[in-house]
């Protein structure tokens, strides 16, 4: 199912209790996915009746960034649960770090 998202955007996890918000999207519709199935723009969406796909489980972490390979789509977990989020079927990636600057 594709959807169009915006920055600021609530997304939540049919299957799961994770739950994100869009950071960083690209212009136009997108396939994205939380645990295996399409992602839902309200909470009331969520019925519980399927499990997270497989390969698409492990758990979100709470103030983690997922980012594409290409960086173009930016999602922020706000709860944690055990979907992970896909875009077009790939799995996002955690968003390393950057370092904070020596202060010598």
């Amino acid at each position: 199912m594709s959807m169009t998202v915006k920055a600021g955007s609530r997304l939540f996890g049919a299957t799961s209790t994770t739950e994100m918000i869009v950071v960083r999207a690209p212009a136009g519709e997108i396939e994205l996915t939380i645990g295996g199935h399409p992602a839902l723009l309200d909470a009331s969406g969520r019925d519980g009746s399927t499990d997270v796909a497989e390969g698409h489980g492990g758990g979100a972490a709470m103030g983690k960034r997922y980012v594409d390979e290409a960086g173009s789509i930016e999602l922020l977990c706000t709860k944690a649960g055990d979907g992970l989020p896909a875009l077009a079927g790939e799995l996002l990636a955690l968003k390393d770090a950057k370092p904070l600057p020596a202060s010598d």
